[in-house]
């Protein structure tokens, strides 16, 4: 019987970091300390700890392993509206002490700028809940061994076609970290990440393909099955023997649910304080604009329980919290820090360190009902190269997936392009499937785009 991976013990939460938080709470209080006392108007530190373990089989045969140990204390030091920064993986505390005079250092033959500085004390994270973030997992190297052997094994058993692998891999990693600043914040939480991949390589008539299939989650007893995710790689390797190319045309494209995240990551870029403030966005000064189809609704969620994106504060302190980026279509919030903030005169909205789970609210259709929903037109299922620019939204990716008609899948596609623009893009959205993957910091269902032009033979 298949069996999902050995879930973690309390015993773990022992084994996994050297340090305690009230060691990293102590080093980020005497670098504070330092840094006043060096004559720092303001300052703020982060102090980080991470163990890992991360392990490959090829072919039954451990490939890779890897035992990761990384710390590192970054100082921020404000002198009036002049800022300088330096960072150590040395915690002894004479490199403590050679960190915060390099960034005061720093900051003294800096020249000033208007719109540096710590955010309000007003908008600092007070009282924050826990997020249930930190799920550690013991696993030895015989057992993280027997798992990706399990997996890659499943595939080969899957299809006779299935001739090689790339490997299968467990990766588990386990991180503290503390925040603080001369504003009397302080704060750090401890999180972890899971995760189990396959990448198999099948052989037919006109050729070789390669796919895979993964799980990741904060805890090991949500990941996937191991033998599931081998056959669904060996599955998604198979269906792609055969591949043809289109004529050129213009038609529906399907973007399965992990491409349609590269589209809403576009969006996410295009409403950052950077691109906003430097006029690098397709979507510049759109803030209450139509953007989407008015039933279109985007949230960001940093306080979802267990989410790869999730942080209780962002990385200047600041509260985070669940809030709407896109309402009935119509841009309703950048997404800012206070640096950004004060560049275009608003408000942080706490997102120093990117937007956090990012949400689109799923549809009612299912996989099978979004292709009855398209009828005729393209399956994206992978996406290749760059192509797309973000001043001024002009989308243009080698792609591959299938052909539908009626509904159905009728062959796999490969060597097309895809093109149109993102503003265009986003107003022909026709439907968004309830297929939500959340392997990842933007979640979304498959996205049906009305139409875009396909380039083939």
């Amino acid at each position: 019987m298949s069996q999902r991976p050995a879930v973690e013990t309390p015993e773990a939460a022992a084994q996994a970091l050297s340090h305690s938080p009230e060691s990293l709470r102590a080093r980020v209080q005497q670098a504070l300390e330092e840094a006043k006392k060096q004559g720092a108007t303001d300052a703020q530190v982060v102090v980080s700890h991470s163990v890992g373990l991360d392990l490959g089989v090829r072919k039954g045969e451990i490939e890779t392993l890897e035992h990761e140990r990384d710390q590192n204390l970054s100082l921020i030091a404000h002198f009036g509206q002049s800022k300088g920064a330096a960072s150590t993986t040395d915690f002894s505390e004479q490199a403590l002490l050679d960190t915060v005079e390099a960034a005061c250092r720093i900051a003294r033959y800096t020249e000033p700028d208007p719109y540096a500085g710590m955010p309000s004390i007003a908008f600092k994270a007070v009282d924050w809940q826990d997020l249930d973030l930190d799920h550690p997992w013991e696993l030895s190297i015989a057992q993280a061994t027997e798992l990706a052997q399990r997996t890659e094994q499943a595939g080969f058993d899957a299809e006779s076609r299935i001739e090689n692998s790339e490997g299968a891999s467990v990766n588990t990693r386990r991180a503290m970290a503390f925040l603080g600043d001369t504003q009397g914040f302080m704060g750090g939480y401890r999180s972890t990440r899971h995760s189990l991949s396959c990448a198999l390589v099948a052989r037919g008539d006109d050729g070789m393909q390669r796919d895979y299939a993964y799980s990741v989650s904060r805890r090991a007893a949500d990941l996937g099955i191991p033998e599931d995710i081998g056959r669904e790689a060996a599955e998604r390797t198979v269906r792609r023997l055969g591949g043809e190319k289109l004529s050129t045309r213009s038609c529906p494209v399907l973007f399965a649910p992990e491409m349609a995240r590269t589209l809403i990551g576009s969006f996410t870029r295009a409403i950052s304080g950077p691109a906003q403030f430097r006029e690098s966005s397709f979507l510049l000064n759109a803030l209450d604009e139509r953007i989407f189809p008015e039933w279109m609704r985007i949230e960001e969620r940093p306080l979802t329980p267990r989410g790869l994106g999730s942080a209780p504060f962002d990385g200047e302190g600041v509260q985070t919290r669940n809030r709407p980026l896109v309402e009935q279509g119509v841009l309703r919030s950048y997404t800012l820090d206070s640096y950004a903030a004060r560049r275009l005169g608003r408000e942080t909205t706490g997102n120093a360190g990117g937007a956090r789970n990012v949400t689109v609210r799923p549809g009612t259709l299912d996989a099978p009902g979004m292709l009855r929903e398209m009828g005729t037109g393209l399956l994206v299922t992978e996406l290749i190269g760059q192509g797309v620019n973000p001043v001024t939204g002009d989308y243009s990716r080698g792609a591959a997936g299938f052909w539908v008609e009626n509904g159905e899948i009728m062959h796999p596609v490969e060597e097309i392009t895809i093109a149109g623009n993102l503003k265009d893009m986003f107003r022909a959205i026709v439907a968004t499937g309830s297929d939500v993957d959340y392997r990842g910091n933007i979640r979304t269902g498959s996205i049906l785009i009305e139409s875009m032009t396909v380039a083939g033979e």
